[in-house]
Formats: C-alpha cells, structure tokens, sequence
C-alpha cells in the first residue's frame, strides 16, 4: 500500500519507521527542510510513561486562577478573541473530575509504557543512540499539598503496575547529588525508574535517516495546503509542488492538524499550548543533574543530554504565536538556579514550540470514521517524545490490519462525539 505521511517530526517519523518494517510505500511530506525541526526540536528531553498525567485533573480551575497571580506562573492565558481556544478550555473543564481523571490518565499510561518498551526494541535492533540515558525521572515536591496529590498519582500507578517509589530528601541526593545545595528547598520526591532521557531532535533526523536508507521518501521544503476528498475518501494532498496521491493518508502536523482538517468537516479538538525550553552548556558536574528531574513547583523539567542541559516548561494559550517571551525565560532561570545551577545560562539557546494537546490529555490514534483512507497521529501534548515509538507502531498495526499489542478503541477521534 502506498501511504502518504504528512508531518516530519517524531510523530510521522516513527510513523513512517513501522509502516515500512510492514513492507508500505512511505512517503513523508513537510514544510521543514530536515525532520523533527518544529515541536520536535528543543523539547524537554524526557521519556516519562510514569509522568503521563493529563492537565485536566480536579481543581485545576481554582489552581488556575491561583496561578494567574503568580509572576512565575506554570500557566499564562493571554488575551485574546479565539473560539478555537474557547471551546477547547470549555472541554478541558468538563474533563476536570476525578472519573474523568482517572480514565485520561489510565489511556495515557497505557499507550505511554507501551511506547517506552517499543523504544528499547528500537533501540536494540538498530543501535540508535540520541544522548539518550535510562536512569529513571524524579518528580520533586516543594511542599506537603504536592505529597498530598502525589498519594493519588501512585495509587493510579500501582494499578497500572507501574514501579514508583517516594524519596525522602536523603534518598533524593542519592539519586541527583548535584541537588545538594537545594536540600532546604526540597520536602519529597517520586521517583520512577523506568522513565528515560534523550534528545528527540537528533532520534528523530536519525531514525529518518535509517528509514530512508529503507527506502522511505522524504519531501522537505514542501508545503501542504489542503486535501481533496470525495465522497467518503481522500483522493489527494495538495501541495507547493502539486498534487500527490496514495491509498492512504496519515495526518501527524500536530497543532497544525486541525486547521487542514477543518476544511473537510473533521473537527479535531487539538489546541496549541505554547511551551519554551533552554538548552545550555554543562559547566560543573556536582551541580548538575545525571538524568532527569521534574519540579512540580514550576511545572519545569531539567534533563541531562549528553555535555549539555535542557530545561523545559510552563504552558501558554495563546494561538499559534511563536514570540520569545522573556517572562517566560525568567521562569526557566529561575527553576534551574535554585535547583541545580551547574550550567552557563548566559550561553542558552532559547527555544519555543507548540504542543499539541487534547483536552482530555490522550493522543488521538486511528482512523477518521467519515474517509476510508483517512487516518490521524496526533494530539500528543507534552508528551509527543514519550508516545512516539509506540503510537507509530499502533497506528501501523492497525493501517496494516494487524491487531495492535494494547487496546486501542479508546484512542481514535470517535471518543469525541
């Protein structure tokens, strides 16, 4: 079968990997002139199935607006006139209760670990490394009320049979000595030894790169412009260099998916929220992390690649605008100095991109009920690094007619109706 992938980062890279190992004709489509240069490219660096928490939770509201008094707030909310966003937040809310938690959560672990063991068969069978380190993630508390909620996470994890522990201060330095100077500020920390690291940006142009030499076509510098269809199915992708056909269409453009949807009458209830990042060069050992850390306090993860660091967080609605906020770089600063401080701030690439998130927190994975050969990877959030191998062999399973190794149902855009 010949199948056209629309989106080049992580997503429709992995995409493309499985389709091929399944004997398909792939071809790859995207703007960029390389892959994995969008949301890919400076992301917080984590493989985290254990952190795989979605945003709707309960109280959330009130945090929210708690939040929006804070200068170094985890959540901004700008201004502005957008339906789209508005009836986003409108679904988000709805999903903010503990059942509703409890199944979003559940999903989101599920496709998550799944994911993480189809990595390390990767991994395996083709040696690709990424500055990629296996030393498990902890997520560090502040204050007693953040224990509190984590009781909560680890029951939902002990139910998935996911390994999980709670670190004392003590326990916590053992793990990430170079958190010796922060001990005051520190009250607990959970730790999960089966999440991982690594740079996404250089697994996803490498893994191009063996899937290419596989016989995959990629087309950089190549702009979709809208998709054809007739009757119940896609007939075409039009493009800045014209039109092309296949038997099969996959769409993986992330926040960009449901503006080319949109057109055919498939609403795709996928916002971008804005999240930014700071790479910078490692500059002391014994005040840097070994692996991974998230501080629950700031909503910021700083992760260990290779010689460098990266420091990723916070969380801005504010459409597709891809302005460098300075506020927001204070906050990363800030998280990192009073934790770590081992790296050259001075010398930091400064990054932003836009996740693609679901208001219920789950990727949406499968085909579009209206088109016979219309078939969506998308909606992954925070979490695109951590789902990627795993959703790129579901939704190749279920493309091929294989049945997919975890239960899928659940995962398609038909949860929405």
């Amino acid at each position: 079968m010949k199948i056209i992938i629309l989106g080049a980062g992580v997503i429709g890279v992995t995409s493309a990997w499985y389709l091929n190992s399944l004997g398909h004709e792939v071809i790859v489509v995207d703007r960029q002139p390389e892959p994995g240069l969008e949301t890919s490219f400076a992301n917080a660096g984590q493989v985290s199935p254990g952190y795989s928490t979605p945003w709707a939770a309960p109280g959330l509201p009130m945090k929210a607006i708690g939040w929006m008094m804070q200068r170094h707030s985890p959540l901004v909310i700008r201004k502005r006139i957008d339906f789209a966003m508005f009836r986003w937040m409108e679904q988000l809310l709805k999903n903010c209760n503990a059942h509703a938690y409890d199944i979003n959560k559940g999903r989101m672990l599920r496709v998550a670990e799944y994911s993480r063991d189809c990595l390390d068969a990767l991994r395996e069978e083709t040696g690709l490394t990424y500055d990629d380190r296996q030393r498990g993630l902890i997520q560090l508390f502040r204050t007693e009320k953040q224990i509190d909620k984590a009781y909560h996470d680890m029951k939902l994890l002990s139910d998935s049979a996911i390994p999980h522990e709670l670190l004392n201060v003590n326990q916590i330095l053992e793990h990430e000595p170079g958190l010796s100077h922060a001990r005051g500020l520190l009250k607990a920390g959970l730790y999960l030894p089966g999440d991982q690291s690594g740079d996404a940006h250089i697994f996803t142009q490498r893994l191009a790169k063996m899937a290419a030499a596989k016989g995959v076509t990629f087309l950089y510098d190549t702009t979709i412009k809208g998709m054809d269809a007739a009757a119940d199915e896609v007939m075409s992708i039009r493009t800045s260099k014209g039109h092309l056909r296949a038997d099969a269409y996959v769409v993986s453009m992330g926040s960009y998916s449901p503006l080319l949807l949109r057109p055919l009458g498939v609403h795709l209830p996928v916002y971008p929220v804005k999240g930014y990042s700071l790479t910078l060069p490692l500059t002391d050992e014994s005040h840097a992390p070994l692996s991974t850390v998230n501080d629950e306090t700031y909503k910021v993860a700083i992760t260990r690649l290779g010689n460098r660091i990266r420091v990723g967080g916070t969380a801005e609605l504010t459409g597709y605008n891809l302005r460098l906020s300075p506020d927001r770089r204070e906050t990363l600063e800030l998280s990192f100095s009073e934790l770590f401080g081992g790296g050259d701030l001075s010398a930091a690439t400064y990054w932003t991109g836009l996740r693609p998130n679901t208001p219920d927190g789950t990727p949406v994975i499968g085909p579009v009920p209206r088109f016979s050969n219309l078939w969506l990877n998308t909606g992954h959030g925070t979490l695109g690094w951590t789902m990627a191998c795993g959703s790129g062999r579901i939704l190749a399973d279920m493309i091929h007619g294989r049945k997919p190794d975890i239960p899928v149902l659940d995962l398609s855009i038909s949860r929405y109706r």
